[in-house]
């Protein structure tokens, strides 16, 4: 059985949905990661052959002001969580991100560079990456930008803006993939079914910035809107952003045969699965 911890969340929903056979999702109704004694009650009392952590406390800007909240979900949960794991002999999954990068190699980052987090969020999900190692059979999965129909994301943002602005000004210093929470979970399931262990990253393909990415949406929804250029330094969040965060997905190719699709692809797919 495949335990998704985070099971109502915009990743997790799309997990049940693509793994379907065999799976059972858990919530903070159900499991408090940052408690080890409710993590030990879940599993122990599950024992699932594979656990999926798909929870994660993912405002970057909110992780600034609340760093210890930051370090129990993302870091010390993970710990607990890999224990755990370890001790019903599960494979543990761990979904991280880019932003353990800080964005300075200037091409796409490999699951062998090192690591350098600009951010509290990036330090507490590579603090989550170093935990997720103390599962004997780990999987790291590394992505970036998801959006998704079960949560808030840059997509449905952009075009409730839309529909309140003629014009926006949108970020053109940033770099990176656009990934569709289903193509994720279905590179999830490829790594899974090939047994797949370490550290992988997976994200549609194909690169752009937040304000190309923004000019596709609305040409996909028909949506007339004038987007101009923005720094991130402009911008002015509390948190620093890579600035260049793509991510290789060469291993993933090589290692379980699945290619991830275009993020344009997959934008037009989403956009239409919306529209239903």
């Amino acid at each position: 059985m495949i335990l998704i911890v985070g099971a109502k969340g915009m990743l997790g929903r799309d997990l049940m949905e693509v793994l379907s056979n065999d799976v059972r999702g858990v919530d903070i109704e159900e499991i408090d990661i940052t408690s080890l004694e409710s993590v030990r009650r879940v599993l122990l009392t599950l024992k699932p052959a594979v656990v999926i952590n798909a929870a994660a406390y993912t405002d970057v800007d909110g992780c600034e002001t609340k760093p210890e909240l930051a370090m129990q979900v993302n870091g010390e949960g993970v710990a607990y969580l890999a224990m755990t794991a370890r001790e019903i002999g599960a494979k543990l999954v761990h979904i991280s991100t880019d932003y353990v990068f800080d964005g300075s190699k200037g091409s796409p980052c490999l699951e062998d560079d090192s690591p350098n987090p600009l951010s509290v969020y990036g330090q507490s999900k590579l603090a989550g990456e170093l935990n997720a190692r103390l599962a004997s059979d780990h999987l790291i999965v590394r992505t970036q930008w998801l959006y998704g129909l079960h949560g808030k994301n840059f997509v449905e943002t952009m075009l409730r803006l839309a529909g309140e602005k003629k014009e926006l000004a949108v970020v053109i210093d940033q770099i990176g993939s656009p990934t569709w929470t289903v193509d994720l979970s279905s590179a999830i399931k490829a790594l899974l079914s090939s047994d797949c262990r370490g550290i992988y990253h997976a994200a549609n393909s194909g690169s752009c910035s937040w304000n190309e990415f923004s000019k596709a949406i609305f040409a996909e929804a028909g949506v007339d809107v004038l987007v101009k250029p923005m720094t991130t330094d402009e911008l002015g969040r509390p948190a620093p952003r890579p600035l260049y965060s793509v991510l290789d997905c060469g291993k993933l190719v090589q290692d379980t045969g699945f290619q991830m699709q275009p993020w344009r692809e997959a934008l037009k797919k989403y956009m239409g699965k919306r529209a239903e």
